[in-house]
């Protein structure tokens, strides 16, 4: 689980959109940019090279 306080200020590295939280998948995803980005460890991993397409 991610601190509401981190989530208030993390934006996707590619184009400084919101994100949003999904708890039960663990992960990040971008409206915008339709990318996923994995929490592991509690710790978002912002990368896009990284991201999935969803």
């Amino acid at each position: 689980m991610l601190d509401s306080k981190l989530l208030e200020v993390l934006a996707c590295p590619k184009c400084k959109g919101d994100l949003e939280y999904l708890a039960d998948k663990n992960e990040l995803r971008c409206q915008k940019c339709r990318l996923v980005y994995s929490v592991k460890d509690d710790i978002p991993v912002m990368l896009v090279e990284e991201a999935k397409p969803f």
